[in-house]
């Protein structure tokens, strides 16, 4: 059986620790880790800070963990400073990458062309993003100027990808899409949720807790709500990993407890989804 790939998600940009900017890229991240059977252990949310930001891969390498995303801070302008961060993290040399120059280059020769922007062409700004960590790899922006990178150090690949999120999507699913089914393999997920007629999670807590440590493999979880405005709570059921025979025996096995020891204490209840 596969190990389970784990995943941490840093989220860098000033603009997001002073609330002008809301962070959905390590939802999505968070998402696309679970569907493919992954678990993410931690996300992190940095300002635009070099060694803050060197720290905190160096310290994701060292806890050896799969994959490393980071999102935000690869443009051409001066507080861009994720890949000169990840550089000193990793322990590697910044330097000028031919092929994301050209893929720069491209880029905006395209825009320009098209009448989105003025000019194509280099600059000085523009070749800042073709600066990336010695034996990386670079990951063509379809939707964007700015190059993602892959660079693997020890058991960590480390990805950066811009912050703008059509752009980060769009690296993750088309550049990277062989990566990951590589990765991944045939990891998935598995999740059912029942609603129960119960507005109250301290009464169903001794029910909740019995099944839980009895199904340690199914993450389980009631989804309070605002009291007094809904009178039911939905209840999910999780499994990650595996293969999709034990991803069903696991889940339908806690659903079958989780039911009856509702039923038990009088708690009415009722499928609602699955996925």
């Amino acid at each position: 059986m596969q190990r389970q790939i784990t995943v941490e998600i840093l989220c860098i940009g000033n603009e997001l620790l002073i609330g002008k900017i809301q962070d959905t890229n390590s939802h999505w991240l968070c998402t696309l880790v679970n569907e493919r059977g992954g678990y993410v252990t931690r996300v992190t949310l940095l300002r635009d800070r070099t060694e803050e930001i060197a720290t905190a891969v160096r310290d994701a390498i060292e806890r050896e963990v799969d994959i490393l995303f980071t999102s935000g801070g690869l443009g051409p302008t001066i507080d861009d400073v994720t890949l000169a961060a990840v550089s000193i993290g990793a322990g590697v040399t910044l330097k000028l990458n031919q092929t994301a120059l050209h893929m720069v280059e491209e880029s905006y020769d395209a825009f320009a062309r098209q009448g989105i922007l003025t000019e194509g062409g280099l600059n000085a700004a523009r070749e800042k993003m073709a600066w990336q960590p010695e034996g990386g790899e670079p990951l063509d922006n379809p939707v964007g100027t700015a190059p993602g990178v892959l660079l693997k150090v020890g058991r960590t690949a480390i990805i950066s990808l811009p912050g703008v999120s059509s752009e980060l999507k769009a690296i993750v699913t088309r550049s990277l899409d062989q990566f990951l089914k590589d990765t991944f393999g045939q990891g998935g997920a598995l999740s059912k949720t029942i609603c129960v007629r119960c507005n109250d999670e301290s009464i169903m807590e001794p029910v909740l807790s019995r099944v839980v440590a009895d199904h340690p493999e199914v993450y389980i979880k009631s989804l309070a709500t605002t009291l007094g405005k809904f009178p039911e709570i939905d209840i999910t059921l999780t499994v990650t990993g595996k293969d999709a025979d034990d991803r069903t025996m696991l889940i339908d096995a806690a659903l079958r407890d989780l039911r009856d020891g509702l039923t038990a204490i009088g708690i009415v209840h009722r499928n609602k989804e699955s996925a």
